[in-house]
């Protein structure tokens, strides 16, 4: 039953407390990163074995993400968040007390749905609650949240790697998740009615959850150099998809509709948003280890080098949504895409010659620039989108990004060690390379730019119809 009457208390304060839920999850993913070693240590585990943890984490989270639509309309705002906050302290004690990696590992896949079940249901409750002239302030506010996450990840996992265990990550925030779950019971409520007849696809999620593995699968065998492999997965992933759309065509069980990309706000904010992640994503793991390589930095400096950008691009988001809310889309949009592209451009042309605060500041500039136009690209996208179709655009911007952010990183290292030249010492070998995938991101930025003057354009059309 809808209750319309909370829509008079501060939707903030229920957008908060899901954001905050959503935080622990990405808080304790990229805290993982830096206890590879240890727990590679521990476990007698690779490398290649030990990175599924964060690999297997992105994609699981993917999956959960590809039901949001089906989830909103068929279970309470309630009982996905409480669903969530008991999938993230099943996974704190399951990998908490593992005592092998394939635990660790199975307790991670299982944490992985905190994530994709609130962070696609925090926009939800936005779209729901929020006046659409405010949607880009609370956009904004509610990313603030999610994305000093990963400024603080690193920092919080190796401090308590120094100074305690790995395992500390988990029983830590076990408290703060079971605190969440309790004030989420209280104050989140119903705003739209449920849709119980709705009947899951699983036809169509099979297919399209092994399409997504598949090409996850292959491109880490692509960085082991297991080509074969590579284009037989590829190859079986494109025929996946392609059974998915005509699928798709004529079904009548719930997944998500794809007429959402027959509505052109949708495609061209999603190719953008999806563009920006997969460079964000990709670049974080670039830049530590091109300052390491070419600079002969200290792996803690690697680290810091992105710390001035990574808490801009959290604290901003308010600031950039409000730009949004204030003076439309073409400013924030045009002006972080212009940003994200001149400090790729320098980095491109000048980055072996930079040294290490002129990566940070180049950094700091590109995460200032993709900030801005990221949120606002899904707020802007939102605003020219049917109701009706809210949820499935909201399904496909959170899967999309998930992916990109998982396919960023094997691109993009692929790249930074594709150069080997006999005549070159592997620090100038390492900085070709990067050059290379420096020029790639350059190229994205300006195909992104193309796309926002095609949803800028859409909307002054909208508006001389009206």
């Amino acid at each position: 039953m809808q209750e319309s009457s909370t829509k008079k208390s501060n939707p903030m304060v229920v957008v908060a407390i899901v954001a905050l839920m959503s935080f622990m999850g990405v808080l304790t993913e990229t805290s993982m990163n830096v206890t590879f070693p240890a727990l590679m240590r521990e476990f007698k585990v690779s490398l290649s074995t030990v990175q599924w943890v964060t690999a297997g984490y992105l994609l699981m989270a993917a999956l959960v993400m590809l039901t949001s639509a089906y989830m909103k309309r068929r279970f309470t705002n309630r009982q996905l968040f409480v669903a969530a906050a008991i999938l993230f302290g099943l996974g704190d004690v399951i990998c908490g007390a593992a005592l092998n990696f394939w635990v660790l590992l199975v307790g991670r896949l299982i944490q992985a749905g905190c994530v994709g079940l609130c962070t696609p249901l925090m926009v939800n409750i936005i779209l729901e609650v929020v006046p659409q002239h405010k949607l880009g302030t609370y956009i904004g506010l509610a990313n603030l949240i999610i994305l000093i996450a990963p400024a603080m990840g690193p920092t919080f996992g190796g401090a308590v790697v120094a100074f305690a265990s790995w395992r500390m990550i988990f029983w830590g925030t076990l408290p703060i998740a079971l605190i969440l779950m309790v004030l989420g019971s209280k104050k989140i409520k119903q705003y739209t009615p449920t849709q119980k007849q709705y009947a899951f696809d699983w036809t169509r999620f099979i297919l399209l959850g092994l399409a997504l593995v598949a090409l996850i699968v292959g491109l880490n065998n692509l960085g082991s150099g297991a080509y074969i492999s590579f284009i037989v997965l590829l190859l079986f992933s494109i025929g996946l998809t392609t059974l998915f759309v005509k699928k798709s065509k004529n079904a009548t069980k719930a997944l998500f509709s794809l007429d959402v990309f027959k509505n052109k706000a949708f495609l061209f904010s999603f190719l953008p948003y999806i563009m920006l992640q997969f460079a964000n994503v990709g670049i974080n793991f670039l830049l530590p280890n091109y300052v390491q390589d070419v600079f002969q930095a200290t792996s803690l400096i690697g680290g810091l080098i992105l710390l001035p950008g990574s808490l801009l691009n959290g604290f901003g988001q308010p600031v950039y949504g409000w730009m949004l809310d204030n003076f439309g889309g073409k400013l924030p949009l045009y002006m972080g895409d212009i940003l994200f592209t001149l400090a790729l451009a320098s980095l491109a042309l000048w980055g072996p010659h930079m040294g290490v605060l002129g990566i940070t500041i180049a950094y700091l500039i590109f995460a200032i620039g993709r900030s801005m136009a990221f949120g606002n690209s899904v707020a802007y996208g939102l605003k020219h989108i049917n109701q009706e179709l809210q949820n499935d655009a909201n399904a496909l911007y959170n899967t999309g990004q998930q992916v990109a952010g998982a396919i960023g990183t094997t691109v993009l290292a692929l790249m930074m060690g594709s150069v080997h030249h006999p005549g070159y010492t592997r620090a100038q070998n390492i900085s070709a390379g990067s050059g290379w995938a420096f020029i790639l991101l350059v190229i994205l930025g300006l195909i992104i730019l193309g796309f926002f003057h095609r949803l800028v354009n859409l909307d002054k059309q909208i508006k001389q119809t009206n």
